[in-house]
């Protein structure tokens, strides 16, 4: 694998440079000296910003802007070798690295590198903790994998030692990172176009557990199955939280506001402090002991802990206020996994409302079919379900599924779903048909958070 040396400055190009994180990666190449181009579908606030700090910006994926004069090219999992700029390097043997090696690369030029990882909650789990070290003054580098609003964007340059960044399991990219302190906050079954099955997922995790040396840390979710399966023959120290007092760190007494958000207390080793969050549900509670036992071996005071978590606000779209029409609330919310999905509908089963209706947008034709009944189930829990097309992503199989399929399974469980092929045809639907006093989630990892901005005029 090539290997950069960071104290000579290079040329390289990203190839889908507009990505959230490979916008962040640029941006630290930038700030590090390096001359930096790259490519993307189209202009987005993320390239608009990159050009201002120097960085030159094709729209369009061409052969023609791989030129000699690079000495590096990034590329993302969703760039295939018959892409044209993909292609045009590999004829130059120009080097090549993928997102993941290069976030991997940067990550050893920090004492204390942070990843973390699961199946969900990685990006409120990793902004709650880049929150907590910010309020400590302890001057990270951050690479989050949503837009934190207390930055204003997803990626943070610091100076210090610090590095906390996501570590997403998908074509097993978080195994070219090189952490010191790991979180794994869940495993379950997802990405099923490239893990075989949860034993292929958790062999995945295992290998990236075990890339810590035997000075780091892992804490790890004690309610995994079979955890000590994943443990047992690690050399590094091994650390659990969760709700139940038998993990080290753990919430207790837990309530509800009005708003579904928890005031609890997290129990560590030595002590215990109250904390109240201002963001909703179950899934925030354990997030936040997560990110709590990671701050306490980082030797942060439990009172800064409680004071940061109590002022977090969520990072865009997790569960995100959007704004009230016609006394209509709406909350937009990147859920794309049944697990997500049941979670998020929990939440706003824990808020004042009439009735809660769910516009769902699914997310790959292979996510779609291996989970369908696990889909409409979760989605079920809603009052009124309405589906738009699957997003295809990177996809261009539909694998015999729809989301008129999904529509009809949900009304066969009870609850009424209707299927329209436009956002145009949902946007009239729910003006016909909220009233004032509902709650209402556009849903999905693809642009559906589009409708509810459009009925807001935003």
């Amino acid at each position: 694998m090539y290997q950069i040396d960071f104290h000579k400055p290079i040329k390289v190009h990203f190839i889908g440079i507009g990505g959230i994180s490979m916008s962040g990666l640029a941006e630290l190449l930038l700030d590090s000296g390096f001359t930096v181009q790259g490519s993307d579908s189209r202009k987005s606030a993320l390239t608009d910003s990159l050009e201002t700090m120097g960085a030159k910006i094709f729209i369009g994926q061409r052969a023609c802007n791989i030129t000699d004069d690079l000495q590096l090219v990034v590329y993302t999992a969703a760039i295939h070798p018959d892409n044209p700029e993909y292609m045009a390097a590999a004829d130059r043997k120009i080097p090549m690295l993928t997102r993941a090696e290069l976030l991997g690369q940067i990550m050893r030029n920090y004492d204390t590198p942070i990843a973390i990882s699961g199946t969900h909650g990685k990006t409120t789990t990793t902004s709650m903790i880049s929150q907590i070290l910010l309020d400590a003054e302890l001057d990270p580098t951050l690479a989050i994998g949503g837009v934190m609003q207390a930055i204003h964007g997803n990626m943070r340059i610091g100076k210090s030692g610090y590095f906390v960044t996501e570590a997403c399991e998908y074509t097993n990219s978080f195994l070219s990172f090189y952490p010191r302190i790991s979180l794994i906050l869940n495993i379950e079954e997802d990405h099923l176009d490239f893990f075989k099955d949860i034993h292929d997922i958790r062999n995945s995790f295992h290998r990236f557990a075990k890339l810590l040396p035997e000075d780091g840390t892992l804490i790890i979710n004690g309610d995994i199955d079979n955890l000590r399966e994943l443990t047992d023959d690690l050399a590094c120290r091994v650390v659990t939280y969760g709700l139940q007092n038998t993990c080290q760190y753990y919430a207790s007494g837990i309530t509800y506001q009005e708003n579904g958000c928890g005031s609890f207390t997290i129990h560590t080793p030595d002590q215990a402090f109250p904390v109240t969050l201002s963001v909703p549900g179950e899934h925030n509670i354990q997030n936040a002991v997560a990110a709590a036992a990671l701050a306490t071996l980082l030797h942060i005071e439990p009172g800064r802990i409680a004071d940061s978590l109590s002022r977090f606000c969520n990072a865009d779209r997790r569960f995100q206020y959007k704004g009230s029409i016609g006394g209509v609330t709406i909350i937009d919310d990147y859920s794309h996994h049944p697990t997500e999905i049941r979670a998020a509908l929990n939440t706003a089963l824990r808020c004042r409302h009439n009735r809660l209706w769910c516009i769902f947008q699914p997310h790959t034709y292979t996510r779609t079919r291996n989970f369908f009944d696990a889909f409409a189930e979760a989605l079920a829990l809603a009052d009124h379900v309405v589906l738009a097309d699957i997003y295809a992503a990177r996809e261009t199989d539909t694998l015999g599924v729809s989301s008129r399929m999904l529509a009809e399974k949900i009304t066969s469980l009870g609850t009424p779903a209707d299927y329209f092929p436009t956002f145009d045809e949902i946007e009239n639907f729910i003006l016909q048909n909220c009233s004032s006093g509902d709650l209402l989630i556009t849903m999905g990892a693809g642009d559906i958070v589009k409708v509810g901005e459009k009925l807001l005029g935003q």
